[in-house]
């Protein structure tokens, strides 16, 4: 079991972009001091859900800074930019790093992100899979040439190509956010492992993971691949030595955060779209995941992986919205709960 940090960059209400931001980057910094297994970014445009608009960029930086913890997008929203730009940036953090980036890769939703990138509601609707077939080819390929309905162009070389690495892996990593049925289908045909969100249950998590593994055998992936594919689970975690504390902490800024954030969303075509209440989805969230003394969200966090076959995790850790609260969490999940689950 591998336990990271899940970074969103959360402009809670009364912050500027830039304390977020901050907040952001110091509380990787503890995840490694503090022993965690990967830190995974959030990407977002246009909105104080997530102040970070790069997760490859801010990647980049933070892979710059540290030493041994690996750094994942969480995700990248794979319609609103082109595969060859995105794949060529991973390719050089993979090379550069000695191996420690991952590239998680999404469909993003129906915003008016598509508007501004000039990428079409159609990239979003029915252009995931031919994106993400010409992304995988870059990083696995020498060189690669385009023909499909979105992407045409004659043969290039790949520059760098990621086997140049110096580290045991040919290429990053490349993880799919995954939503429903479909989604996992097209992540278990090219066997890549996924990223589940954090409003989806055990129970939820187990069926996809499933659902996941028949697809893959279908395809043809080897029985061993199949069962050794690393999923990745994105939750809460707030540590506090009283359940009710860590509950406490969370309802009283996410909430707030929830609404600012999630409300800002615009839809790129008008269409209508309905908002969780954000104390109820705070509350949802409690529940689901690690909040409570080390011991509880030790034994939750072994429970999921045991009940779902997830084996990674990573854990929104800036929910109380504060910078120095942020970065005791971080401490205490690797000094109090991590020990526990090895």
């Amino acid at each position: 079991m591998r336990v990271g940090s899940f970074v969103l960059g959360a402009q809670f209400p009364g912050q500027g972009q830039g304390e977020a931001l901050h907040r952001a980057v110091r509380s990787a910094e503890v995840a490694e001091e503090a022993g965690l297994d990967t830190v995974w970014l959030a990407e977002h445009h246009f909105v104080p859900y997530g102040t970070c608009p790069s997760a490859v960029t801010l990647a980049a930086l933070l892979l710059g800074r540290t030493r041994r913890i690996r750094v994942g997008t969480a995700v990248s929203v794979l319609p609103t930019v082109h595969p060859v730009a995105l794949g060529e940036q991973a390719a050089l953090l993979h090379v550069t790093s000695g191996g420690r980036f991952t590239l998680g890769v999404g469909r993003g939703g129906p915003w008016v992100d598509l508007e501004v990138f000039g990428a079409g509601l159609a990239a979003y609707e029915s252009g995931f899979p031919e994106s993400l077939d010409l992304l995988v080819r870059w990083l696995r390929e020498p060189a690669v040439g385009a023909s499909g309905d979105r992407f045409r162009f004659r043969e290039v070389p790949v520059v760098p190509r990621p086997s140049e690495s110096l580290s045991e892996e040919p290429g990053p990593e490349v993880v799919v956010a995954c939503t429903s049925p479909a989604s996992v289908r097209t992540a278990a045909e090219r066997g890549l492992a996924m990223l589940l969100g954090m409003h989806v249950g055990d129970e939820e998590k187990a069926e996809m993971v499933a659902l996941w593994r028949r697809h893959a055998r279908a395809a043809g992936h080897p029985a061993d691949r199949v069962r050794g594919a690393a999923h990745v689970s994105a939750g809460v975690c707030q540590i506090a030595d009283h359940r009710t504390d860590a509950a406490e902490t969370l309802l009283k800024a996410m909430p707030g955060w929830l609404r600012q954030g999630l409300g800002a969303h615009v839809t790129v075509d008008a269409r209508e779209r309905r908002m969780r209440d954000p104390h109820a989805y705070t509350e949802l969230l409690c529940g689901l995941h690690p909040v409570g003394p080390p011991r509880l969200c030790a034994d939750r966090l072994a429970a999921t992986a045991e009940r779902t076959g997830v084996s990674r995790f990573a854990l929104l850790v800036e929910g109380s919205g504060d910078l120095a609260a942020t970065e005791e969490n971080v401490r205490r999940l690797g000094t109090e709960v991590l020990p526990q689950l090895r």
